[in-house]
């Protein structure tokens, strides 16, 4: 096996350091299987207390049933003030077959699959950050950590027990209240609004995304 080299901790990195890293983790997200990757100021990541409202309004599957997702995940306003800590953000989507979108017994592996390799990525970047010595960098996902990994026992957190993928579970972005559309939109990466009576037909293609706060 072979061992990374570590850098030491450093309480300021240049700036010209910084941006090397991201151009680094944007190639990461990429080679880990994003279909897009870009950096942007972390002042430019859209937090808004409606993105999370609409996981209790109507009340998504998901609800109260995961420790990352609401009510038990971080409030928007938390969110907000954490994320005004951070300098960057490394933001990568994924874009999925549009029959994989789809809610049915027929797609259910391959949207799991789909889902995981978002957690994935969020994971290796957020890892990568931190042995460059950006040890506070955080990273969210996308969805509910226990539809993808414990969809069939209860969330162990909830239950006083730990989790059982503490180093791969993560609160999805917009379960914190981070505006994904908006993101996405403002990238200009293509994103559709897929609800309950969406079919495969009515869009090219499903976009799912990841960030990672890059102190």
């Amino acid at each position: 096996m072979n061992e990374q080299k570590l850098e030491r901790i450093r309480l300021s990195i240049p700036e010209e350091e910084v941006q090397a890293h991201l151009q680094r983790y944007e190639l990461l997200a990429l080679e880990t299987g994003a279909t897009h990757a870009a950096r942007l100021p972390a002042a430019g990541v859209p937090v808004d207390e409606r993105v999370s409202l609409k996981c209790s309004i109507p009340k998504c599957f998901g609800y109260g049933t995961s420790a990352n997702c609401p009510p038990h995940s971080l409030k928007p306003e938390e969110t907000r003030n954490i994320v005004g800590l951070y300098r960057w953000a490394l933001v990568f989507g994924l874009q999925i077959p549009p029959e994989v979108v789809v809610r049915d017994k027929a797609t259910i592996q391959p949207r799991v699959e789909a889902y995981k390799k978002i957690f994935e990525i969020a994971s290796a970047v957020e890892s990568a950050a931190f042995y460059d010595g950006h040890y506070l960098s955080v990273g969210f996902a996308a969805g509910s950590c226990k539809s993808t990994y414990c969809f069939d026992k209860p969330c162990a957190v909830l239950t006083g027990e730990k989790c059982r993928l503490a180093l791969r579970s993560r609160p999805s972005m917009e379960s914190v209240g981070i505006d994904c559309y908006r993101i996405a939109t403002g990238l200009g990466w293509e994103i559709f609004p897929i609800g309950s009576n969406a079919g495969p037909g009515c869009m090219p293609h499903g976009l799912l995304m990841g960030l990672v706060l890059v102190a």
